[in-house]
């Protein structure tokens, strides 16, 4: 839900309806906007071959999640979101970026 948010271009995920996601401030947006112009490829909803080079680490207090995004012309690309999960009092997800590692 939030890849297909993204790739029509709801980078805040101001319309997007998706349950324990932290709503994303407008500097993260742009910057998420930025590196997806600098790629110079459209964002697309996921495709399932992204859960294969899609990792997870435990890092104490949350999990970060790194998932490898589709574009118009890749299944699998080079922009990574990153987030964080947290389960402490019920999952929530915050987007801290959408970037070429």
């Amino acid at each position: 839900m939030i890849a297909d948010a993204f790739a029509a271009g709801d980078l805040q995920l101001c319309g997007a309806q998706v349950d324990g996601v932290e709503p994303i401030d407008r500097a993260t947006a742009d910057s998420i906007a930025a590196n997806v112009a600098s790629y110079e490829d459209q964002l697309a909803p996921l495709n399932e071959a992204t859960w294969n080079r899609s990792v997870c680490r435990w890092m104490g207090d949350y999990w970060l999640v790194l998932v490898d995004l589709t574009t118009a012309k890749e299944a699998v690309s080079d922009l990574t979101l990153r987030a964080k999960v947290y389960d402490e009092s019920g999952r929530h997800i915050k987007i801290e970026s959408v970037h070429v590692p």
